[in-house]
């Protein structure tokens, strides 16, 4: 289960820079904590904005080198948008669950449900050129990557989210969701545990990850915050560390697939 102190702290690593291909992210995540005045404890999450890690692993995409297919030239007329992003959004993707004017709902290729399969063009310095940002290739893999060595470099045992914003279905507004975890547990169980009056619980599990996402997003902010980095403290869990993958409801499971 997760329990949290009386008091989490959410601290925003201030003077993060812009982010180029190849960057060092533990060590701008490291130097960026030193600025703030914090040393690493163990039970910290960081929390890192999914643009600063696709920028890193060099997922940036020049549309002028994207030749769009057929299919892609037909969808993009449907949905009104630009035939080489949806192109790319394509390559991205398993399948399209839902096209309308404007809206390019689809299953990513990690089985995320998103828009426009997660590819971006805000917050990028293109040089005049008409640039898109794809997801990392395996967010699980690069939060895994980064606390390995978060660990080296401060000897704390911290934890790790990716964060990116989405849609919901049924409410309007975007929050902050974790596409890549490591670390702690994304996804922690509670069926079986007591309520306050021992009546056990049937079917709650607990988005863990995703309510850390949300509550970073509340310092990242979606526009010119320049805040892409955020160290939560305070959160302490007893589950067994489990990854953003296990948060992907089965299709076994999908009601409304």
């Amino acid at each position: 289960m997760a329990t949290a102190s009386a008091r989490l702290e959410l601290i925003a690593l201030p003077g993060f820079p812009l982010v180029d291909q190849g960057d060092d992210l533990c060590r701008l995540v490291v130097e960026g904590a030193a600025r703030a005045g914090v040393e690493f404890q163990d039970g910290d999450v960081v929390v890192l904005a999914q643009k600063v890690v696709s920028k890193a692993e060099g997922r940036l995409v020049d549309l002028a080198t994207v030749t769009p297919s057929g299919e892609a030239k037909t969808l993009a007329g449907q949905v009104l948008k630009d035939p080489r992003l949806v192109e790319l959004v394509l390559r991205e993707s398993r399948r399209v669950v839902r096209a309308r004017p404007h809206v390019l709902i689809v299953e990513h290729r990690l089985g995320l449900i998103m828009a426009n399969a997660g590819i971006d063009q805000s917050n990028i310095d293109a040089g005049g050129r008409e640039m898109a940002l794809l997801l990392p290739q395996d967010p699980d893999a690069s939060a895994e990557s980064l606390r390995a060595r978060l660990y080296q470099a401060s000897g704390a045992t911290v934890g790790v989210v990716i964060n990116d914003s989405f849609g919901r279905p049924w409410r309007r507004g975007t929050t902050g969701t974790a596409i890549g975890a490591a670390g702690l547990p994304a996804l922690i169980d509670r069926r079986g545990d007591p309520d306050l009056f021992g009546r056990a619980l049937q079917i709650t599990q607990i988005g863990h990850a995703d309510e850390i996402a949300a509550a970073a997003s509340l310092l990242m902010g979606p526009a010119d915050e320049g805040r892409p980095v955020v160290l939560l403290r305070g959160l302490t869990w007893r589950a067994p560390p489990n990854p953003a993958a296990a948060l992907l409801r089965p299709e076994t499971e999908d009601l409304f697939r």
